[in-house]
């Protein structure tokens, strides 16, 4: 149930390159949150927000290539520290190969903020989504099995936070 946020820079991408682009970001992220990425229901409720910069600064003055951002958002608990840094390297490579040669290949045009929203704060449909109620898909609708994976996953995720230098 990944949101992103993608900035591209107008005119960096064609149509057809942005649109594949587009939805390789999101199979990328459904797969990294244990989702089938062929799934419709799935699909459905994973949502990308473009945006389309006019310009991009570099130190001041105007980028000599396209610069990219991708802000991948997901429930807490969903990604663990070896998902986040696939998704850093996966979201690049896709940006990466997206231009097709168009500029030269460098991952340092490409920046990737994965971001957790801590359990409590997923609001959709004008209600609050708790973890749990996300996972039951993965557990076939065992509401006890979901509510148990989840609370595994969010002490993992606060854990792992918790250990890490930069928390």
């Amino acid at each position: 149930m990944p949101m992103l946020d993608v900035y591209i820079p107008d005119g960096a991408l064609g149509r057809e390159a942005e649109a594949a682009l587009v939805n390789r970001l999101t199979e990328i992220l459904i797969r990294h949150e244990g989702f089938d990425p062929a799934d419709p229901v799935t699909r459905s409720v994973s949502w990308v927000f473009l945006h389309r910069p006019a310009a991009v600064y570099v130190g001041g003055a105007p980028a000599d290539a396209p610069r990219y951002k991708v802000v991948p958002s997901v429930p807490e608990g969903q990604l663990d520290e070896e998902a986040r840094a696939a998704v850093v390297a996966e979201v690049t490579e896709a940006i990466l190969d997206a231009e097709d040669g168009a500029w030269p290949r460098d991952a340092g045009r490409v920046w990737v903020f994965p971001t957790e929203i801590p359990e409590g704060r997923w609001g959709g449909q004008g209600r609050i989504t708790p973890l749990a109620s996300i996972l039951t898909r993965l557990t076939g609708s065992d509401g006890g099995r979901a509510r148990a994976l989840a609370a595994q996953r969010i002490a993992a995720a606060r854990a792992e936070r918790a250990r890490l230098p930069y928390g």
